[in-house]
């Protein structure tokens, strides 16, 4: 019997494995495509960007370093002249103030990265592999049974049983249905098409994000990638055949331009609609990405979720596993989660409504175009899409408690990534007389401690960070405080 079963190898269900593997976690993680890689998951229809909090945890790990290997980059012309987007609306560079966003220090960690699905894929699987992992792929899930000490996970031909099981199987998710999770949420407003395909004259389409009266496309010329959003209230039946005559049609009708697909060689199409499981967790069985939320894909928040989903639940499984957790600290899983995966399905849901292309979405498109343009709308956009305004409510009124940490960097230049790359918290004591070397030393088995002063420290005097990079407590260094705090997350 394995300690956990993960259903589906995609970016979340590996790094989840990799999160457990880390704290020595048996892990089997079940795969229905039959072997890895596919033209989706590749350059360009599989681009994904990856943002802060994403790519902080990947440092934490030792595991960004490949991935900025594999980084992309475009023609010129291809890309967007800008900081990112919202609702299609492109936000100016110049009105962009990283450096003010809260708690953000200067690094090495970029703010965004421009990666695909297979190159994350690959660097996950292979990390997770050399913690132990076993993958194995061709297999679907057709059934799961659960009693309250573990669960049977099978594929039709063989049984898996395991004392937990996470599902991290997409959007259709089986795990989901098999377990019986509620799934609610609001219906399509459009029809998405994404293509790999050539066009007669590709001059006569705009580079980039276009809004149209009719509603959206993005054209990337060198790579034939094309993107379109036909608001047809999710009319279009999804299990009928992509035919090239129906994906010119909806071109032509979304850009208003008569023009001629002359070879399609991908197409898949999407809706909008924004559905969230009503828990993460039933029993021995629990829900990460896709399978627990799934949104439209602008602004890129439906892979940075289910990322941060695995992060989060990765630590606390593992003490679970091993019987090392406080009471409760598996159902913060879903306390802390749940409402950030609320938050990135309203997110989806404002950019849908000012995309409208009726007189009432031109309309607040129109007022969000010149809020854009300031230098506090980009602010606000740029901090939400990177996850700087994430904050869980951990019973604490300090500014820092609940946000993804700072990367503090020691003047010896040790920086908080160095610190974690064995998956434990951290303790960052910059106190002069080392005050709480003695009580973090005691629970070295889950705390990695350190002290010195930092480049910044924000005038604090210690920090306690979780596995998962969340600042647990922050202030002077108080013994009694710290010692109920790291009860509170790491146990008696």
């Amino acid at each position: 019997m394995h300690d956990v079963v993960i259903v589906g190898a995609g970016p979340v269900g590996l790094l989840l494995a990799c999160e457990l593997g880390l704290r020595d976690v048996s892990v089997l993680v079940l795969e229905r495509e039959p072997e890895p890689g596919s033209p989706w998951r590749a350059a360009p229809l599989g681009m994904r960007g990856l943002f802060s909090a994403s790519l902080h945890a990947f440092a934490r790990r030792g595991v960004l370093e490949p991935l900025l290997d594999s980084a992309l980059s475009f023609h010129a012309e291809d890309r967007p002249r800008g900081a990112g987007h919202f609702a299609g609306i492109v936000l100016d560079p110049a009105n962009a103030d990283i450096d003010a966003l809260p708690f953000r220090l200067a690094g090495p960690v970029p703010d965004v990265l421009m990666t695909n699905l297979a190159a994350v894929e690959t660097v996950l699987a292979e990390r997770a592999v050399k913690l132990g992992v076993e993958i194995r792929y061709g297999a679907e899930v057709s059934s799961i049974t659960q009693d309250g000490e573990a669960a049977v996970v099978s594929d039709g031909a063989q049984e898996y049983p395991a004392r937990w099981v996470v599902g991290c199987d997409g959007g259709r998710s089986a795990v989901r249905k098999l377990a019986e999770f509620g799934f609610a949420g609001t219906g399509p407003n459009f029809t998405g098409y994404v293509m790999l395909a050539a066009v007669a004259e590709p001059v006569q389409l705009k580079p980039g994000f276009n809004l149209t009266p009719t509603g959206m496309y993005i054209q990337m010329p060198s790579t034939g990638h094309i993107g379109m959003m036909d608001f047809d209230g999710g009319a279009f039946d999804r299990t009928q055949e992509l035919t090239p005559e129906h994906l010119q049609a909806v071109l032509r009708r979304v850009s208003g331009l008569d023009v001629t697909l002359t070879d399609v060689q991908l197409a898949s199409s999407f809706t909008d609609r924004a559905m969230q499981a009503t828990t993460y967790q039933r029993g021995r069985v629990l829900l990460a990405g896709d399978a627990a939320h799934i949104m439209s894909p602008l602004g890129g928040q439906g892979l940075n979720t289910g990322l941060g989903d695995a992060v989060n639940l990765g630590w606390k499984l593992a003490a679970t596993v091993q019987g090392r957790a406080p009471e409760g600290l598996l159902d913060t899983y879903t306390g802390e989660r749940h409402p950030v995966g609320a938050w990135a399905l309203d997110w989806t849901r404002a950019q849908v409504a000012i995309m409208r292309p009726d007189p009432h979405g031109q309309a607040i498109q129109a007022v969000i175009r010149d809020l854009l343009a300031t230098r506090d709308g980009t602010n606000y956009v740029l901090q939400k899409i990177a996850g700087y305004s994430t904050k869980y409510d951990l019973g604490s009124e300090h500014p820092l408690v609940g946000r993804n940490s700072p990367d503090f960097c020691l003047e010896d230049g040790t920086r908080l990534g160095d610190l974690m790359q064995d998956g434990r918290g951290v303790v960052l004591d910059f106190s002069a007389d080392r005050h709480l070397e003695s009580p973090a030393l005691a629970w070295e088995n889950e705390l990695r401690y350190a002290a010195g002063s930092a480049v910044e420290d924000f005038g604090l005097g210690a920090v306690l960070i979780r596995p998962d990079g969340i600042v647990a407590w922050a202030g002077e260094p108080d013994r009694e405080a710290f010692d109920r705090v790291v009860r509170q997350w790491f146990g008696a």
